[in-house]
């Protein structure tokens, strides 16, 4: 009994330091410090993320199981690379998702929430047509995915949650790989997002779903860049 709470503890405390590295390693991925397609090493992983080996080598089989990482023989670890397969299969893992996300949040979100979201969408786009600065690029960005992520955690359910923020990451690299948000499309997503939360403010949910499908069939068109 004494053995397995020492296992149990030694667990817990070595819990913060397996969430950091993979906090660390997501966030030097998205930041293109780590590139897609890249072979790294553990040693190579402790110099990039500044995380000590053991953390590394407990993070590694997380990287696997969340296909951010794979393990090619005979080269060593390699990270997701950005193709077709990976487009396809993120962004219809993403669509059923947030089919389901939008549609609870137009059925059960609160009036103000949503019209705070509503007015913030209609200012940026209108700032937009004026002009697009790189702070407002930022921005721009930032409140795309909020809003995703939104009304995905407005579901309140982890394991949902937890599954989106991973496939959330292979969107981004996609974007980062293919697209990234240039001032052309910020009016253009902004536009697409009006949609979803004005039929939300209707508590229209099969039109709060439709904008849904729409923007995001459009943002995987320009994933594949047709």
């Amino acid at each position: 009994m004494s053995g397995q709470r020492d296992t149990a503890d030694s667990d817990a405390q070595s819990r913060p330091m397996r969430d950091q590295a993979y906090r660390t390693f997501t966030d030097q991925l998205l930041s293109r410090q780590i590139r897609p397609g890249q072979f790294v090493s553990q040693r190579e992983l402790v110099a990039i993320t500044g995380m000590p080996l053991g953390a590394i080598r407990e993070l590694v089989p997380r990287l696997e199981a969340d296909g951010l990482i794979k393990t090619v023989p005979q080269r060593g670890m390699q990270i997701a690379h950005v193709d077709l397969d990976l487009i396809r299969n993120a962004f219809q893992f993403r669509l059923m998702l947030e089919r389901e996300g939008v549609a609870h949040f137009a059925r059960t979100a609160p009036e103000s929430l949503i019209a705070e979201q509503l007015k913030q969408h209609i200012d940026t786009a209108a700032e937009a047509e004026r002009g697009v600065s790189p702070a407002l690029l930022q921005r721009a960005q930032t409140m795309d995915w909020g809003l995703h992520d939104l009304m995905i955690d407005y579901l309140d359910n982890e394991i949902i949650s937890n599954a989106y923020r991973v496939n959330s990451i292979k969107i981004r690299l996609i974007i980062f790989e293919r697209t990234r948000m240039l001032p052309d499309l910020v009016v253009s997503v902004m536009a697409e997002h009006l949609p979803i939360l004005e039929a939300a403010m209707r508590r229209d949910v099969d039109g709060a779903v439709a904008a849904m499908d729409a923007h995001i069939a459009s943002a995987r068109a320009r994933a594949l860049q047709v």
